[in-house]
Parts: C-alpha cells; structure tokens; sequence
C-alpha cells in the first residue's frame, strides 16, 4: 500500500510519512465538511481514523456530500463512508461510530486517546460541547464554522476562533459560552466564510414515509427514500453548494497534515 503515497512522499519525505501513518485522528460529523475532510486525510497519509455520525445518507445529502449516491440513499452515513475510504487504502483502520456526541454519550469517546479531534457538528449545541471538551485535551484540534449559504470560494479563511468574523455560527457559540460562563481552554483554528446569502428556493418536507427521521418506516434500498426531500426533525434548513463544502474539509484537512509536518520527527536529532 505504500504506493498509494508515493507523490505525498515525494513532496514530503520519508519521515513525514511515518509520522502520518501513526497519528490518530477522530472526526465529529461526516456530512458535506466532514465527509471530504476524511477523504483527504486518509489521501495524504493517515490511517487511524475515527468517524462519528448518527444519520443515515438522505437523497439531499447528494448534491454535496462524498459518499452520498443515489445507491447509498438510506445507508449509514458512516459505514457509506468508510467502505468509500476503506477502496482508497485497504490497510487503514477506519472505525465507524453512528452515535451522536453530546452531554450523554461524550465520555464514550475517549478524547484524549486521540492526536487531533476535528468538529463539523451542525448542533450549536453539541458543537459548543465539543469545543469545550476537545480544549481540554492535549489533542490538536481544529473546526469547522457554517458552509451553507454560501457560493464564493475565495472568501473562505482560516483564523483563531476569538477573530472570526462574519460568520453566525461562531457568533452564537461565543454568545453561548459567554452566557454559561464557559470558554475553551486554549485557542484553535477554525475554517470559516464571512459570506452570508438567502436562501431563494422554496422548502419542502417530506412525510414520516418517506423520511429518516426516528419515526420513518421507511428501510434502507426502500425505493420510497429516492423521492425523500427534507427530514423533518432538522430544525433548520439551508442551502449549500458541493464546491464549499469541499473545501471547508479539504482545508480542514489541510491544517491536520501541516501541523503533523511541522512537528520534529522523533528519529532528528
């Protein structure tokens, strides 16, 4: 399998590599950021991989994120997605975990077992958790801002998560934490777009037949999921674009395989 890498080594050395191969890395939330950010992560090198998400692949979820066809409509997110990462380096240790973290599940995780934590949870509410808690870890940990509505790619950024502007998804976090009497631990990066656009289409939800909400009937290969829309039991629902959901995983993904670049190898002297 050491083919696979061989243009990553050839840009980064031996060395790097090595250090890739043994790093392990846990990811909260594998929809349109977090699906292209394990992509790209087990593309460049690393191998131990843990992936955490609850849902199941719903018919809208195709326009942006990887795993998602129309063959994996009502598929666990992330046994779609680990059979995706699994085709690109056989060898590689992907756990799947369909659980949802919050206050009532977060101790199963182990955090602190992990070298990077990587947060593309949508719940403000279990996001502010995560932070919280990754912050306390001698982890590494970077995360992901709001990528819906928006189309400009060029207004995508990275910036310590006190500096990011524009963005409402920051904005309500250091409300709540402020409010709770909370904060991080320590600073991280986050990726971010201080572009806001309205949505101009119109909304549709779709029946508990036909939905993957906890209520559905519906089962996996159910001919009825490939005319399911919206899932009722999301509070919110915006527009979003493949192009910037990409790229807020990808550049995700980018600040993992450089902070593991800049670090001394344990073999210089």
């Amino acid at each position: 399998m050491t083919a696979i890498f061989r243009r990553m080594e050839l840009l980064v050395g031996n060395a790097a590599m090595e250090q890739l191969y043994a790093k392990r890395v846990i990811i909260f939330g594998v929809g349109g950021v977090g699906s292209w950010c394990a992509e790209s992560l087990v593309r460049s090198g690393i191998r131990r991989l843990t992936i955490v998400d609850s849902d199941r692949v719903c018919i809208t979820n195709i326009n942006r994120q990887l795993m998602a066809t129309t063959e994996t409509v009502g598929q666990v997110k992330v046994e779609a997605l680990k059979q995706r990462l699994l085709s690109i380096n056989p060898s590689a240790e992907i756990t799947a975990l369909q659980q949802i973290f919050c206050q009532d599940t977060a101790d199963s995780f182990q955090l602190d077992t992990y070298d990077y934590i990587i947060d593309a949870i949508d719940s403000l509410k279990d996001k502010a958790l995560l932070i919280l808690l990754a912050t306390q870890t001698q982890a590494r940990f970077f995360s992901s801002m709001g990528a819906a509505l928006k189309m400009d790619p060029t207004r995508i950024r990275v910036a310590e998560f006190w500096r990011v502007q524009g963005d409402p998804l920051a904005r309500a976090l250091r409300k709540r934490f402020k409010r709770d009497g909370q904060y991080p631990k320590r600073k991280f990066q986050c990726i971010y777009s201080d572009e806001l656009l309205q949505n101009l289409g119109t909304v549709t939800t779709c029946g508990t037949e036909q939905c993957l909400c906890p209520k559905a009937k519906a089962g996996p290969g159910d001919p009825a999921l490939l005319n399911h829309e919206w899932c009722s039991a999301k509070a919110q629902i915006n527009g979003t674009v493949a192009h910037i959901t990409a790229i807020f995983g990808f550049m995700l993904a980018s600040l993992v395989v450089q902070d593991v670049l800049k670090a001394p190898s344990p073999t210089a002297s």
